[in-house]
């Protein structure tokens, strides 16, 4: 063999050496001309190359296409059951439509992501300028509305305050929520509620899943918006939906809602479902069941909050945006010196102490802390620096700051049945605040926490429960972004987290259990 290339290498080089001679003994005429004529043959190799390489990358991408349908063709049809090709016995594992599989475990971060803002002041200050902000909608809709039947003005009666406006029956108008989707076919429903295990979570109770399917999935039949005196309105769905039989014994005395209703929340209040799922991974379990909508009539079918309707917070009219326990800021704080109703002592009839058990303010100071929620324990923004567009500057409560011993707190609602306990409504939480710029005064006068919420935050799986917690709610997860967006606003809580863990050390703050 080595003999063998030796003899060609000695051939090649003794033809190259009598093309070069000759090449040099020709006039400069043919010589031109064999230097086109090689050159032109190189462009036609390199042309015929190009188009050959396309060609083959053609034949082999449609090779890919055909093996795909084929494999598509062997898929189990999720509705009917069967395959695509009746002959072909290839076992495909068989997915389920409604659930994106996401991998729920977390990996460790270098740099947190920033987020600047996530409910944007620009959209805030164009919703609080409207007088009617729950009003869903629009003046064009409304004046449709009000000419068909059922759209009458009514008054529930004498013996009550609440009056109804825009009363629209869908049953009449023969309209179906266009998030309730059927298919005619297979008669398969598909809830927004995703379940990706055989069991919930456990943080969540079978009434909380329950609620949570009817105010996603249930048909809104009748849309209507209540009113009570000077406190702003409400937009409430109501469904044929049996009601449920914690609500029963309200029942009977129940004038805004004779059905199962939803309260329908605007669109930059999206908050409410991330402060619900917050609160039962925490275990405090004060907030109402709360998921994300759209409606066909209302908010332009943008994704809004709707939070469950319980007639227990509304005896006599009473009605959400109004305080069921009033205090001032001194006379709340004088009760966290006394410990009211601690280890079941009543206090005396002098002390000033409300019905609300002391450890009540601990729950409600650690989570309002965490979403930075100020419109219950300092309603003036006497602890932090607003801007221009919070509802404090824009009411002028801000400046009531000057004398806050006689700032009355708001939003402090209980169950008529249970007056220890508080119920944790209007969670409108702020996810672009910095740390620099953080409510303390929320924090003021506590000195005790929780130990199951703050146990949950030292145990570094908060990110973990709040993604499996928020996975379930579909419209809500496509709303923020999906797995990058939720991050983003974990992001924030955590750093808030870190804040707080501080802030206990620092001060010396006791975490005990707190099972009443």
């Amino acid at each position: 063999m080595e003999k063998k290339s030796i003899f060609h290498w000695t051939c090649c080089w003794s033809l190259l050496w009598l093309v070069a001679s000759s090449f040099r003994r020709c006039p400069p005429s043919k010589r031109n001309l064999i230097i086109a004529g090689v050159c032109f043959v190189y462009l036609l190799f390199v042309v015929s190359q190009v188009g050959y390489r396309r060609v083959d990358k053609y034949r082999r991408s449609r090779g890919l296409n055909q093996l795909y349908l084929s494999i598509t063709a062997a898929r189990p049809d999720p509705l009917t059951g069967g395959t695509g090709n009746a002959g072909n016995d290839i076992a495909v594992p068989t997915l389920q439509s409604n659930v994106v599989y996401i991998t729920l475990k977390s990996s460790k971060r270098l740099k947190p992501a920033v987020i600047r803002a996530t409910v944007k002041p620009k959209l805030r200050r164009k919703v609080r300028r409207n007088k009617t902000d729950n009003d869903a909608f629009t003046q064009n809709k409304g004046n449709a509305l009000e000419g068909m039947d059922g759209a009458q003005t009514r008054a529930f009666g004498s013996k009550t305050a609440w009056k109804e406006s825009r009363d629209i029956d869908y049953r009449l108008l023969h309209i179906i929520d266009e998030s309730h989707i059927i298919d005619d076919q297979s008669q398969h429903f598909a809830s927004s509620i995703r379940m990706y295990s055989q069991k919930t979570p456990s943080w969540f109770s079978a009434d909380d899943v329950r609620l949570m399917r009817f105010l996603a999935d249930a048909k809104a039949w009748r849309i209507k918006e209540v009113s009570y005196k000077d406190s702003p309105s409400l937009l409430l769905f109501e469904s044929d939906v049996n009601v449920s039989p914690s609500h029963q014994k309200y029942k009977s005395v129940d004038k805004v809602c004779r059905e199962q209703c939803g309260i329908i929340k605007r669109p930059v209040d999206t908050s409410e479902v991330f402060a619900f799922h917050l609160d039962r991974v925490l275990g405090l379990n004060r907030t109402l069941p709360a998921v994300s909508r759209r409606f066909g009539l209302i908010h332009d079918g943008q994704p809004c909050a709707v939070v469950s309707w319980d007639p227990s917070l509304y005896p006599g009219g009473l009605v959400a945006a109004r305080s069921a326990v009033v205090l001032t800021w001194k006379e709340y704080q004088s009760s966290l010196k006394q410990r009211c109703w601690h280890k079941n002592i009543v206090p005396k009839l002098d002390s000033g102490c409300s019905s609300i058990h002391h450890y009540e303010w601990s729950k409600v100071a650690v989570f309002d802390f965490l979403l930075q929620i100020y419109n219950r324990l300092d309603r003036s923004c006497c602890g932090f620096r607003p801007r221009q567009e919070d509802l404090c500057v824009e009411t002028g409560h801000h400046a009531e700051c000057v004398d806050r011993d006689h700032v009355p707190l708001a939003n402090i609602i209980h169950r008529t049945d249970d007056p220890r306990h508080l119920v944790f409504t209007n969670n409108q939480g702020f996810f672009d605040r910095n740390e620099d710029n953080l409510d303390f005064s929320i924090l003021e006068g506590i000195r005790e926490f929780p130990e199951q919420a703050v146990g949950v935050l030292r145990t570094r799986k908060l990110r973990e429960r709040l993604l499996q917690s928020l996975f379930m709610d579909q419209v809500y997860w496509e709303s923020q972004g999906g797995r990058r967006g939720i991050d983003k606003l974990i992001d924030v809580i955590e750093r808030r987290v870190n804040v707080l863990h501080t802030y206990i050390n620092a001060h010396g703050i006791k975490v005990i259990p707190m099972n009443t």
